[in-house]
Parts: C-alpha cells; sequence; structure tokens
C-alpha cells in the first residue's frame, strides 16, 4: 500500500475523504492550510480533531501571504461573505485566486519529502462551476506537474471530482462518519450561520429538511 498526504480542511468533504482514505492507504499525512480565512479558526480545529480521531499525522501549514496579496470576501479583512446559494452571481467573491494550486504544491513538496506517493484532496462536481481550481482539468494538469516535477513520481488525486455533495454525504454515512466533527460556514462564528453557501449546501447535502442533519444552525 502507498502513502499519501490529504488536504484536510476541517470540511464535510475532506473530512469524508480522510475516512475514505484511511481503508486504501497504508500511511496518510494531514496537511492543513491557514491562509487567514474568516472560518480559519473553526476549520483548524476541526482538522486536527478529525487527525486524531483517524489516527494520522498532522501539520498546519501558515500561508499568511494570501491574505496580505490577494482579495476575497472568505478571507479576514475582506468584504462581507454574501448570502444565498453558489449560483448567485455575487458568490465568486468567495474566489480565494489559485488557492488550490498553491496548497497542492506545497502538498507534493511535501510529499516528496516523506516519500508518499498521493496528494489527495476533496474537489466535487458542486465545485467545478464556481472554482476554476477544482475542476478535473486543473486536477490533472496539477497532476502531471507533479509527477514530472517530483523524483518519486507523485500524483494528485480528487476521488471524489464525479461526486455531488449529497454523494459525499451518502458515502460518510455509509463509513460512519461523524458530520459533527466538521464545519462548512464561510462565516465562522460560535454556530454554523445557516444562510452562507456552504451551509445551504451544506444543508442540502446532509438532508436539513428530512431532519437528517445533525449540525446546529443560526437560522
Amino acid at each position: 500500500m502507498e502513502d499519501a498526504v490529504i488536504l484536510l480542511s476541517g470540511g464535510m468533504d475532506s473530512g469524508v475523504l480522510l475516512a475514505w482514505a484511511k481503508e486504501r492507504y497504508r500511511e496518510i499525512h494531514a496537511l492543513t492550510f491557514n491562509y487567514g480565512s474568516k472560518h480559519a479558526g473553526r476549520e483548524t480545529a476541526m482538522a486536527c480533531r478529525l487527525a486524531q480521531h483517524y489516527g494520522v499525522t498532522f501539520f498546519l501549514a501558515e500561508l499568511p501571504f494570501v491574505r496580505e496579496l490577494f482579495r476575497s470576501s472568505l478571507l479576514a479583512g475582506g468584504p462581507d461573505v454574501p448570502d444565498g446559494p453558489y449560483q448567485t452571481d455575487g458568490i465568486s467573491s468567495t474566489v480565494v485566486p489559485f488557492r488550490n494550486g498553491i496548497m497542492l504544491s506545497v502538498a507534493v513538496g511535501y510529499a516528496e519529502t516523506l516519500g508518499a506517493t498521493r496528494v489527495l484532496i476533496a474537489s466535487h462536481t458542486g465545485d467545478h462551476p464556481i472554482y476554476p481550481d477544482c475542476t478535473p482539468d486543473f486536477t490533472e494538469a496539477m497532476s502531471r506537474a507533479a509527477f514530472y516535477g517530483t523524483f518519486s513520481g507523485v500524483r494528485v488525486e480528487a476521488p471524489f471530482s464525479g461526486y455531488d455533495k449529497r454523494r459525499i454525504a451518502q458515502t460518510g454515512r455509509s463509513l460512519g462518519f461523524d458530520f459533527t466533527m466538521t464545519w462548512s460556514c464561510y462565516r465562522g462564528g460560535d454556530l454554523h450561520c445557516g444562510t452562507c453557501p456552504t451551509c445551504l449546501e451544506r444543508k442540502e447535502a446532509l438532508g436539513y429538511n428530512e431532519g437528517l442533519d445533525p449540525t446546529r444552525y443560526l437560522a
């Protein structure tokens, strides 16, 4: 079995990916990034909790330059995060330019250092229309660059690339995954706000209207 590095944000997608990967890789190294988002504290705490729960190594990498150089409503000090679903025009304000490209580049170098041959990211079909660095074409291009740019031929993979978020939720349930160990809300308050894009997407995926979502929301 191979070793893998996983981008573990602390959200439900990467959390389920961690549970999925535990059955398929010999050793997993969870890599979490603090790039100055408004919900960084919440996500990081959940990522650390997930890593401990699944018995994998955990490393928090600081990327302070992202907040200093880039503009996004997702970043602390940026504009307010809009309400409403991802389909609305205003949600493009949450894009952090080339975020996954930066994180994957670091993760590939980390994998090469550790002797791991795979880097895993939890991109899915719901991300594709909004975030250009979540598409299958992007992941494939990054994988080619990683393979040719490392001695060990590291590959980047997005196992959930063909899944929507509801299917990820179903996968998690089949694995006995505890969704209360994850954080989605872009606003990073004491509870999930329930109205920002990721909260609405989380509600839909976890079956909020069917009484299946264990998350506590403000609204």
